[in-house]
C-alpha cells in the first residue's frame, strides 16, 4: 500500500499527510459516546470530500490521522472544513458540550501536518503505538503532588 497511487481525470497522485489536532484548551473530552460519534463524523466528512483515512486514532485529548488528500484540495481548506463541520455536528448531537466550549468552538486553532512520502509504515506504527506509549510514560513518572498552599 505504500506505493498505491490514486487517479483523477488526467492525474496520478500520492499525497499523504499525517495530521494532528486537539480540542479547545486540550480538554480530555474524546471518550465514550463522544469518541464513537466523533469517529463516525470524521469518517463521513472525509468520504464527502474524497479523502481516504489510511490510519487514525482518537486519543483522549487529540486526534491523529494519516490521510490521502486529492491534489485538488488544499490541506488548509480540508482542515477548515473538517474541523468546522465536525464541531457543528458534535454540538448538534451533544448539546451539553456548549456549556464546556461555548461559541461552537470544539477544536483549538491550528493543527500539525506533515507530508508522509514513502515512510508510511513508520507513521502508521507511530499512530498505533501512541496511546500505549502515553500510558507507559504515565506509569513511569514518579510525580509527587504537593499542596501548593502549605
Amino acid at each position: 500500500m505504500a506505493n498505491k497511487t490514486y487517479s483523477l481525470a488526467h492525474t496520478k497522485w500520492m499525497c499523504k499527510y499525517h495530521i494532528v489536532f486537539i480540542p479547545k484548551y486540550r480538554r480530555k473530552v474524546i471518550y465514550g459516546q463522544y469518541r464513537e460519534d466523533l469517529k463516525e463524523i470524521l469518517k463521513t466528512l472525509c468520504k464527502y470530500k474524497g479523502v481516504e483515512i489510511i490510519e487514525g486514532h482518537l486519543m483522549v485529548d487529540h486526534v491523529h490521522m494519516l490521510v490521502a488528500i486529492p491534489p485538488r484540495l488544499a490541506v488548509a481548506d480540508f482542515m477548515g472544513y473538517l474541523k468546522g463541520k465536525s464541531a457543528l455536528m458534535m454540538f448538534d448531537r451533544h448539546a451539553n458540550l456548549r456549556y464546556k466550549f461555548g461559541n461552537r468552538r470544539f477544536w483549538a486553532e491550528g493543527y500539525y501536518v506533515s507530508t508522509v512520502g514513502l515512510n508510511e509504515a513508520t507513521i502508521k506504527k507511530y499512530i498505533r503505538d501512541q496511546e500505549r506509549a502515553d500510558i507507559a510514560m504515565d506509569k513511569l513518572s514518579v510525580k509527587e503532588y504537593e499542596d501548593p498552599f502549605k
